[in-house]
Parts: C-alpha cells; structure tokens; sequence
C-alpha cells in the first residue's frame, strides 16, 4: 500500500503501537519479553523516549518551499535516509531470519544495517546480502586472536565501518528476561514451551530455518558444545570492558572508518577523539544495561556542544517515529538508529517487515520536515526550540 508522499508501508500499521501489538501475538512470551524490557525497573528505557518527545520544534509557514530531501551523507558514504537499523543480538530468536531480512530491506532502500558479533547471521551472508556495505559491530574477545579474526573477517567482507560496543562491562539485569528464563544456556521449561506451542507460524519457521545460535562465534567454539557449555563459553569469550589500549589496537589493525558506540560522558567522548575514531553513537543500549543513567538525547545535547564541530555524532535508544528523527537532528544528531522499532515490525509482518518500517519512518519524517518547512536534513537544527 502507499501514503499520500509515494513511500510504501502497511496502512494496517501506520504507528508502531500497533506493530507491537501485533508483534506481541505472534512470537512467544520469552521473545517478546527479551526485546521490549529493559533493566530493573526499565526507568531508562521509557526516559528515552519521553525525553525525546520533549523536544520542540518551530514551523516556518511561510518561507518558500519545494520539497523534502531525506538523503544523508554520514561518514564519507550517501544514504537514502537519515537512519539506519542497529545492531541487535539473537534477531533470529525474536523472528527466524530476522538479520537477512532487515539486511536485504537496508540495502535495498540504501539504508545502513549493523549486524552485531552475537547475532544469529553470520558477517559473510550479510555481506553477501548487501554486497559488502553492512557495518559490523565488534563485541571485544579476551583472546586477541578472535578479535583478529573478526576483524579480517569484517574487513574481508567489505564492511566500511566498524562499531566498537562499549556500553556492557558487565550484563544487564532484566527482570523480564530472568523470570522467563533467558539465561545461557536458555531454559526450555513446560511455561517456554507451551508458548511456542501458542505460536505455530513463529515454531514452524524456527523449526525450517533452525535453531538461533551465534553464527558469527561459531568457528571458536570447542567441537561438540553442549547448552550447559555453552554459557560458560560466553562469559569465557568476551572481554567486556572496553580501555584506550584495547581501542587502540583495533584502530592500527581496521583500515576503514571506526566509530564506538555506547558513549553518554564528555570523559568517553574525549578519549575517543584522542585515539582519531571517525565517530560516536550517543547510546545507552536502549535503556537495558544502565537503569540509573540519563536519557540518550540528553547525554546527546551535552556532547553536541563540545563535540558537534569535531567528529561526527549519531544516536540510537529511544528513537520511535519519523518525528523523532526530526527531533534529536534538530538537537544536533548527524543520523539516527533504531533497534526496536525494526525488530517489532519483523516480529509483527515477518519478511515485509523490513520494508514496512523504512517507509513508515520515510513517510513520517517527510511530512515532518514539509510541515517545518525545512528542505534539508541538515537545516533541521534552525528548526530546534531551545529552553
């Protein structure tokens, strides 16, 4: 179906309430439950959101006008759009093939896909999927050799940018996850399993497609890793906190643009100036891992004023809508990600759900930006309100 502008999306599912509605049921209680909750009390999950709506901006009724333009240049690369689909981890959980259908909707509506380490595709079908143009997000090893690895592996691929992934030093605790039993290995008790049962379009699927796994760690696990392995395996594997030698080694080794996500603080945000990355992502991983931290775009407005000049800033957590795009660009974000947003949509229309959300997120923004008055992406901050 088509909107007024000519961009596509489900007239259905014009708002993403009713994508997670839908989403809610279709998939199990335990899927829905890993992507829509946040840690302990969730606090910063909705502050995200709410503090973005807080936002205003001021139209220009009558300035001349001729139309909208959404395309973006971020990172020495041109986008249809101002934003792009976020790393997630275990997508194919949450809706089987979920990282290759979100991958073939970015490359075909030239839009960035981040696939990250603890995905369930591995970084050689996605680069075959958007002939080379994903970005990789790298989740740090403790052995030096895997993160060798992965990064030859990303560079063989193709992708032009590297996320480095600083925001988990340690794993978040989330009430939903542990009460349904989203442990490592997970638990497939009689309640888990009754809801898969609930779910026949959601089981047969996985059961085609087989069972999620991490596809990209998959060559450095030990040979015949049962479930009851495989959690020590992970806690084992990675080094989760990230430092400025450990960032420096992988900014000698990656000949492409780097850019760490995950940043909130001017103190981070200095120390990756220092060690030349290309550019930030303003995250605080959607409201899961930090439940006493501020709001992104507020983390986002701070570093905007010391940093906007100097190096390129992008925002994920929280965002929602076309007019949130417009909001945090308008308080100086250079482009957007969304995480959630995509998965819902995936989790509610399977294989179109990709499409579906790039041309609502088009649609909203379009007619945002044409009801401001504003031409270019990069004029919307001569639209921002301030207190």
């Amino acid at each position: 179906m088509r909107y007024a502008t000519n961009i596509k999306f489900n007239t259905k599912y014009p708002a993403i309430d009713e994508l997670i509605k839908k989403a809610r049921q279709r998939i199990p209680g335990f899927a829905f439950e890993y992507l829509d909750g946040g840690c302990n009390e969730e606090v910063n999950k909705a502050k995200n959101t709410t503090a973005i709506r807080e936002i205003e901006l001021g139209p220009r009724y009558l300035r001349q006008f001729s139309t909208a333009q959404l395309s973006t240049k971020i990172l020495g690369i041109r986008y249809k759009a101002p934003f792009g689909i976020a790393p997630l981890g275990l997508q194919g959980l949450i809706w089987p093939n979920s990282s290759e259908i979100l991958a073939k909707a970015a490359f075909d509506n030239q839009i960035p896909f981040i696939l990250s380490t603890v995905a369930t595709s591995p970084i050689e079908k996605i680069a075959e999927i958007t002939e080379g143009r994903a970005w990789f997000q790298l989740y740090h090893p403790a052995d030096n050799s895997i993160r060798d690895d992965l990064i030859n592996r990303a560079q063989h691929a193709g992708c032009p940018v590297l996320v480095l992934l600083c925001d988990t030093p340690s794993y978040g605790f989330r009430p939903r996850e542990i009460r349904v039993g989203l442990s490592m290995p997970p638990k497939m008790n009689a309640r888990n399993i009754l809801q898969m049962l609930g779910r026949p379009r959601w089981t047969m699927q996985t059961l085609r497609t087989g069972i999620p796994n991490f596809a990209n760690l998959e060559p450095y696990m030990p040979k015949r890793l049962n479930l009851s392995q495989l959690g020590e395996f992970m806690n084992q594997v990675f080094d989760k906190r990230m430092n400025y030698d450990k960032i420096a080694a992988i900014r000698d080794r990656w000949k492409g643009k780097l850019v760490l996500k995950g940043v909130t603080t001017e103190e981070d945000a200095e120390l990756a100036m220092q060690l030349g990355l290309d550019g930030i992502i303003v995250s605080n991983h959607g409201g899961r891992q930090l439940d006493a931290g501020e709001a992104s775009v507020k983390s986002l407005i701070r570093l905007v004023e010391h940093y906007g000049s100097k190096t390129t800033l992008m925002l994920d957590s929280g965002l929602r809508s076309g007019p949130d795009i417009a909001r945090v660009m308008a308080a100086g974000a250079q482009f957007t990600f969304f995480g959630r947003a995509f998965m819902y949509s995936v989790a509610a229309l399977g294989s179109a759900g990709g499409e579906h959300m790039i041309g609502l997120l088009e649609a909203q923004l379009k007619q945002t930006m044409e009801q401001l008055g504003c031409e270019r992406i990069e004029d919307l901050p001569a639209h921002f309100i301030s207190d």
